[in-house]
């Protein structure tokens, strides 16, 4: 269990989100702690995020620097911090009061990070009805560990939605610049091998869904897709170097067992106009599909044969076809009515 007197740090970057960012920072001081610290860090923002931020004054601690990304943000906000406890906020995202309560009854040595849902909320806050990531059952850290390790991959939320022991980010921080200038990649990635996850299936986070969101997606755009394949394989090969540190094996197969990872590889291979991966093909990305909806990852067993269907479909269809399919799957606004009930009653999505 968590102790009373344990110091939460709650880091939040933020860049030319004037509209959103005093929502993060309210929902950070609203947390049902007795000791919360909150870190803003502004990354060179034009518009009027300074102005907003500065208007907590000494409620917060306030940082500006130039702007230098995501990820540099982080690491300056991380270096500030004094928290037992870390959490990394989108500026856009908000965070449950009960979040730190409800875990602290779980909180025990050894854990990395305990992840919960999150739920969608449009611009103005209101809710979308949705919950991700779905997790089938609640899965115990040794699962996470075992899918991690074989499919480069496990059920879990964006940065938000994850509280970090400083024990574990002491290992992976400062961050460098080998997984790009996202910030949730590399600890999402060392997670299960540096200590143990812990679940919580409760929404205490939720997910602001404006269009600009950096995995927001109302357009197909081939470059993108091409774009995210390259940056999970810079992903999966630090997972590789920090599980080699700790004793253990991701295979090379790893990235090709991954549902969520193939997905960008059929969009890209369809799609992009330089496709990342050399001499693939349909047929040889649809026998990984294949084989990775045979493997265990946490994802339940309507995701799997969803994604084969999806897969088989966009591999083979003309590129027509397969272009809306690519959007259905990644701007949920776009779906249908019958494909939404359809996901809905299937419980792929909720």
């Amino acid at each position: 269990m968590l102790e009373p007197h344990a110091l939460v740090s709650v880091v939040i970057p933020n860049y030319n989100y004037e509209l959103f960012v005093a929502a993060a920072i309210d929902s950070a001081l609203a947390l049902d702690w007795p000791r919360v610290e909150v870190i803003v860090v502004d990354d060179g923002s034009t518009d009027g995020s300074r102005l907003a931020i500065d208007r907590y004054g000494e409620r917060i601690i306030a940082l500006h620097q130039a702007n230098a990304g995501q990820l540099a943000a982080c690491n300056a906000g991380y270096a500030r911090a004094r928290g037992e406890l870390v959490i990394f906020l989108d500026s856009d995202d908000m965070l449950h009061p009960s979040l730190i309560r409800e875990l602290a009854l779980l909180w025990r040595p050894g854990i990395s990070k305990v992840q919960v849902q999150m739920r969608s909320v449009d611009a103005q806050g209101n809710s979308l009805g949705t919950v991700f990531p779905q997790y089938p059952f609640v899965p115990s850290p040794e699962q996470v560990r075992r899918w991690s390790l074989s499919t480069s991959a496990y059920p879990t939320p964006p940065g938000s939605g994850n509280v970090y022991s400083r024990e574990f980010l002491e290992q992976i921080f400062p961050q460098d610049e080998s997984l790009g200038k996202i910030a949730d990649s590399g600890p999402l990635a060392a997670a299960p091998v540096l200590g143990d996850v812990l679940t919580i299936p409760k929404p205490l986070v939720s997910y602001r869904v404006h269009g600009k969101n950096d995995g927001a997606v109302s357009q197909v755009d081939g470059a993108r897709f091409a774009r995210e394949v390259s940056r999970t394989q810079q992903r999966v090969a630090y997972a590789q170097r920090v599980a080699r540190s700790a004793g253990m094996d991701m295979p090379d197969t790893a990235l090709n067992r991954s549902l969520s990872y193939l997905p960008y590889r059929a969009a890209s291979l369809r799609l992009a106009p330089v496709h990342p991966i050399a001499g693939d093909t349909r047929l040889r990305a649809w026998l990984d599909v294949l084989r990775a909806a045979l493997s265990p990852q946490g994802v339940a067993w309507t995701g799997h044969v969803t994604l084969l269907v999806w897969s088989t479909l966009v591999l083979l269809l003309p590129k027509s076809a397969a272009q809306s399919l690519i959007l259905w799957r990644f701007a949920p606004a776009t779906r249908p009515q019958f494909l939404r009930h359809a996901l809905s009653r299937f419980k792929v999505v909720r």
